[in-house]
């Protein structure tokens, strides 16, 4: 579980270091803008460089470079799969093809192109939200949220899953570990048995958790609202600093697009 707890903690987060010490709300909009940037563009550069940049931001802070790799494989794993399909399905120029028994695929320009773009799209937005996440703990990210008056119920729900999901995960850890010591993962169909039986499992757990929650919430005195913690006014310069990233952002998506030709 030691990994696990790396992989999901605000351990680098709680460090102090250039990027932790700046106003949450400034970091946050920097991101929902570099992802909104990234998913905006046509070509492949800006979102490679909010990638590039974002990359960096983590090595300054001395994040290990095996931490940034396991967080960006789910995603990447996702998109390579999209992207490698949009290489098929779409588009008519052919660019090779590829024999499956009776069948041939044929790859084309456009699907392929369509396929890179997807992937430097996901690249660059999720590395400026991991770059978030490691640099602001949950709490202030939370706090930042409501400054920014996002429905107050939809950022209690966030704390509540963020808060429990470390539980599950040591329970589903555990289950895992239990059946491994009773091969339960010995051949295809018993492996299939034990996987089915570790999600109703956990599932059932879920919901147990959330019963005992919500009546250890009610014996506290909830009402039907968190208390959130205030945020102090931002600093100036970050502020500066939010608007140079706002701005750099609008001119590489101006360039990148063309509109200022």
């Amino acid at each position: 579980m030691t990994q696990t707890f790396e992989l999901f903690s605000d351990l680098f987060a709680l460090r102090n270091n250039a990027l932790s010490r700046r106003d949450p709300r400034a970091k946050l909009l920097a991101c929902v803008a570099a992802t909104v940037a990234a998913g905006l563009s046509t070509r492949v550069h800006l979102p490679l460089a909010v990638m590039a940049v974002a990359m960096g931001g983590m090595l300054l802070v001395r994040v290990p470079v095996r931490l940034i790799v396991a967080r960006l494989l789910p995603p990447l794993g996702i998109v390579a799969l999209l992207g490698l399909l949009r290489t098929f399905l779409i588009g008519s120029t052919p660019l090779g093809q590829v024999a499956l028994g009776s069948w041939t695929l044929t790859a084309t320009q456009e699907g392929f192109h369509e396929g890179v773009l997807l992937l430097a799209r996901v690249l660059g937005a999720v590395s400026a939200l991991i770059l978030l996440s490691l640099t602001t703990p949950a709490h202030r990210v939370f706090a930042a949220l409501r400054w920014l008056r996002v429905p107050q119920v939809w950022v209690e729900t966030a704390m509540l899953m963020y808060r429990y999901v470390f539980l599950l995960l040591d329970q589903t850890a555990d289950i895992f570990a239990a059946q491994r010591a009773r091969l339960g993962y010995a051949g295809a169909a018993r492996s299939l048995r034990s996987m089915g039986t570790l999600g109703g499992a956990v599932l059932q757990r879920a919901f147990d958790q959330a019963d005992r929650a919500h009546e250890a919430m009610m014996a506290r005195g909830y009402r039907g609202e968190i208390p959130f913690g205030t945020l102090g006014p931002t600093p100036a310069g970050d502020m500066l600093l939010l608007g140079a990233v706002l701005a750099l952002l609008a001119v590489g998506l101006a360039l990148g697009e063309g509109w200022l030709a």
